[in-house]
């Protein structure tokens, strides 16, 4: 598939990027071929006894700030509308 021409915007021509493009078309033209080479990746380098350990961690300090915000935001909603007094 090509990509459609580039259209004359404010700037002169432009082009649409997108990241991480060529590893997204990669991935989506054979997803049995992607599932291989990940199989491949993992065999030569196996997890080890630490790794998913490490991994859940890394996980919990990435959602328990965004969950903690999500929290906050809903409890400041809360109060203006139900306990707030005029």
């Amino acid at each position: 598939m090509s990509e459609p021409p580039a259209r004359p915007g404010r700037y002169g021509e432009r082009k649409t990027a997108m990241f991480f493009q060529k590893k997204l078309k990669r991935v989506m033209t054979d997803p049995k071929k992607a599932e291989e080479r990940f199989a491949k990746t993992l065999e030569e380098a196996p997890l080890e006894k630490g790794d998913r350990l490490a991994m859940i961690l890394a996980a919990l300090a990435v959602f328990i700030p965004a969950l903690l915000g999500i929290f906050a935001v809903i409890a400041l909603v809360l109060y203006f509308f139900f306990f707030r007094h005029f």
